[in-house]
């Protein structure tokens, strides 16, 4: 049985997707950029503003499914320069001190909103 989940904290939805999908023990989160949800305006130019308000949008929808990071399993991270890994690591280390979940890192051609993180995750209920 699948679950859709709306995170009210959490920006809209861009197009026609849904924040997350529970199916069964597992949760899938569609990616995430660092939009603010109030405005639905990136958090600021800059990578580690931007890192930091992916990971509080990943939080709303992790908790609008009752879950929180530390539920999380896998994480793909999307960086549209790869000269930024150094930051978001120092970054995602810090919402992951421990235990961290399993991930991908790649660098692609462009984003949404011009943004420069996405980041999608699964995680277990």
């Amino acid at each position: 049985m699948l679950k859709t989940i709306h995170a009210a904290g959490a920006p809209a939805a861009i197009g026609p997707y849904s924040h997350a999908v529970l199916a069964g023990e597992l949760l899938f989160a569609s990616g995430q950029i660092g939009l603010v949800p109030e405005s639905s305006v990136l958090a600021g130019e800059d990578v580690e503003s931007q890192t930091h308000q992916v990971f509080q949008n990943v939080k709303a929808i992790l908790s609008a499914a009752g879950l929180t990071l530390g539920n999380v399993v896998k994480t793909t991270v999307f960086l549209t320069d790869l000269k930024n890994f150094p930051l978001v690591n120092e970054i995602y280390a810090s919402y992951f001190p421990q235990n961290p979940p399993a991930r991908s890192c790649v660098q692609v051609a462009a984003l949404p909103a011009n943004a420069k993180i996405e980041m999608e995750i699964i995680a277990k209920v």
